[in-house]
């Protein structure tokens, strides 16, 4: 679906993308929104969001060579995203259900691209 519309990208290790379709597939295969799926699933949105809110807000800073204080004063608000971000996910990802666990993984992978050959 979102090859069919505009979209951003935001690059992420390789070890993360990795991570995120053996993890994928793993929670696929048991299809169970039990405690240890809910753990897994939860610290690989949180690294994901970590990666997309540092492409997306410290990169630009970088490239303009930002001063200290204004990398640092980014990060501070980055963090207290992140903060809030971990909050709403777990909070939400508590009640998943297997149907909701289905399409969360459907997304991520949705998401989830290799790198384009050179």
């Amino acid at each position: 679906m979102l090859k069919q519309q505009s979209h951003i990208v935001a690059p992420i290790p390789d070890e993360l993308r990795t991570r995120a379709l053996y993890t994928v597939g793993e929670l696929r295969q048991r299809g169970k929104a039990d405690k240890e799926a809910i753990d897994k699933l939860f610290n690989l949105i949180v690294d994901m969001t970590e990666e997309g809110l540092d492409f997306f807000f410290l990169e630009p800073l970088r490239r303009l060579n930002a001063s200290s204080m204004m990398m640092g004063m980014a990060k501070v608000g980055i963090g207290s995203m992140l903060k809030g971000s971990k909050m709403v996910v777990h909070k939400v990802l508590k009640k998943l259900d297997d149907r909701s666990l289905a399409s969360i993984l459907d997304f991520i992978e949705e998401i989830i691209h290799e790198p384009e050959a050179a």
